[in-house]
């Protein structure tokens, strides 16, 4: 019976991991929404790099339309809407031709369609090869998902295509040791990736993940780099695939001195990313003229700073334009710095919050103000107090929280 009572009971948690696990809800939540406070549509900030995208199945069930943060809580409040993260070059849609008679609250005025957005199967709320929803009504615990951050779209590890054998690479504490992951589709439009250092790679977890041989113009690299077995050379890109004409191709021995010294050949070559567009090409390849294409390709795991080293040269340049990829030589496009962005804007909006409430106080009469701090004074040490009585791992529950505060109140009705 005592057991029955057990499961019964209502769930509890210590103070510490409640008050960890807000704070951790809230830096996620900031980190995604880029330091966007959600009070105004951002349409007149045209296409925005990146922003944090919702889908409102409610307004738009073909799921052709995304919505900004702002006309998300303002706009679509009880909708169902599907929570997208982040989208690159995307503008808000809300109220415009797609949503029929509805108008958005915020900027009514917007034009009819928003020509340069692009939309995947995220916004009907499906996603991976497998087509399912996240989280997946179906399954009782849900699955991580990774996203290519080249197409945006997010994947289960068993739909990613590696082998068997294979691992995402990940420490002993499950924290991803790459920056940056390219699904399989999408590994075919970058097979041009594997003309540049090993240094950018990050290997799944099988044996050898990258083997470079310097017998004279050939460097092979193993199949779980990025793709099938093959070798390069004089320039040339095999897989069982047409060579590529050698007179529109360089000696690979640069390639592989690239690869040995990777920091110091980019810097030899002016092509790290930010100096502006390079006079010369780092891999020595006209991509437009020889572009090296693989039969059949495998995910790509990409090491931290690895757009740094991406040739910025005009020919280059144009073929990541052509291939629509254009965005890899932009820093800003990245995760990682939209994040130190949002972070950035985070702690400056705590510390104008700190300022304010520092203006505030010094603003109040000296009775005021020592009313308040004598009431915080008084609630740090009945909270104190509680807490030494208990183990920082003890589960506190809702009885006990009621008690901290009746026994404020009690010591507050005593002061004269």
């Amino acid at each position: 019976m005592a057991d029955v009572f057990e499961e019964e009971a209502e769930p509890t948690v210590s103070i510490q991991e409640y008050l960890t696990g807000v704070e951790e809800q809230e830096l996620e939540a900031d980190l995604v929404l880029g330091g966007d406070e959600g009070k105004e549509c951002t349409y007149t900030k045209g296409y925005m790099k990146r922003q944090a995208i919702f889908s409102c199945l409610t307004c738009s069930p073909d799921g052709n339309a995304g919505v900004c943060t702002a006309c998300s809580l303002s706009c679509h409040d009880g909708h169902e809407i599907v929570e997208l993260w982040t989208k690159r070059n995307f503008r808000c849609d809300c109220g415009n031709s797609k949503f029929g008679e509805f108008f958005c609250k915020l900027f009514p005025n917007k034009d009819t369609e928003n020509a340069e957005n692009s939309y995947n199967q995220n916004f009907k709320g499906s996603y991976c090869t497998c087509g399912r929803p996240y989280p997946d009504p179906d399954v009782e615990e849900q699955v991580e998902m990774i996203q290519c951050c080249i197409c945006e779209d997010w994947f289960h590890e068993e739909h990613i295509g590696l082998e068997p054998s294979d691992e995402v690479p990940r420490d002993d504490e499950g924290e991803p040791l790459y920056e940056d992951f390219i699904c399989q589709v999408c590994a075919g439009v970058c097979s041009f990736l594997i003309l540049y250092p090993m240094s950018i790679w990050v290997a799944v977890k099988k044996h050898n993940a990258v083997n470079v041989t310097k017998d004279k113009d050939v460097v092979e690299i193993a199949p779980s780099a990025c793709g099938t077995s093959r070798k390069l050379e004089n320039g040339s890109c095999s897989s069982d695939s047409p060579k590529v004409d050698s007179t529109a191709s360089a000696n690979f021995e640069n390639v592989s001195a690239v690869g040995e010294n990777s920091d110091k050949n980019a810097d030899s070559n002016q092509c790290i990313q930010g100096t502006g567009p390079s006079t010369e090409c780092v891999i020595g390849v006209d991509l437009v003229a020889a572009p090296c294409n693989l039969d059949k390709s495998k995910p790509m795991f990409l090491s931290k700073n690895w757009r740094d080293l991406l040739c910025t040269c005009e020919k280059c340049a144009e073929f990541y334009k052509h291939k629509g990829i254009g965005f890899l030589l932009d820093k800003e496009d990245s995760i990682v710095e939209y994040e130190k962005m949002a972070k950035q804007k985070r702690d400056e909006k705590l510390q104008q919050q700190e300022g304010v409430e520092l203006t505030l106080l010094n603003n109040l009469g000296h009775v005021q103000k020592m009313e308040i701090l004598s009431g915080i004074a008084d609630m740090k040490n009945e909270i104190h107090s509680f807490l030494e009585s208990f183990d920082s791992s003890k589960p506190i529950t809702s009885d006990d929280v009621h008690q901290v505060f009746e026994n404020l109140a009690k010591k507050r009705r005593r002061t004269p």
